[in-house]
């Protein structure tokens, strides 16, 4: 999963979101590949302030994390504070 965060409209509740979630990340066998640190442009115009991977091991796991009552109860602080993309590339 790969997600872009855009704009942080309150950083005291995507905080919470950044600290609540890696928990529910965790749970369902999925591990950050990168979580927030530089990003630097090497082709195109695309200029994201902050970028999120995240491993799954499955398709499967993906999506029982992202519907998982763990996670739908902590998705609202992102929801709340942040203007996001995300997307799920099914690996090799």
């Amino acid at each position: 999963m790969i997600i872009e965060a855009k704009e942080i409209m309150d950083r005291a509740k995507y905080g919470e979101y950044i600290e609540k979630v890696p928990r529910t990340i965790e749970k369902f066998g999925g591990k950050y590949l990168a979580r927030g640190g530089q990003v630097t442009v090497v082709s195109g115009d695309w200029k994201p302030a902050r970028l999120i991977v995240v491993e799954f091991a499955s398709m499967e796991k993906f999506h029982a994390w992202w519907r998982s009552p763990e996670y739908r109860a902590v998705a609202p602080f992102r929801e709340q504070s942040a203007k996001t993309n995300a997307i799920v590339v099914e690996g090799i």
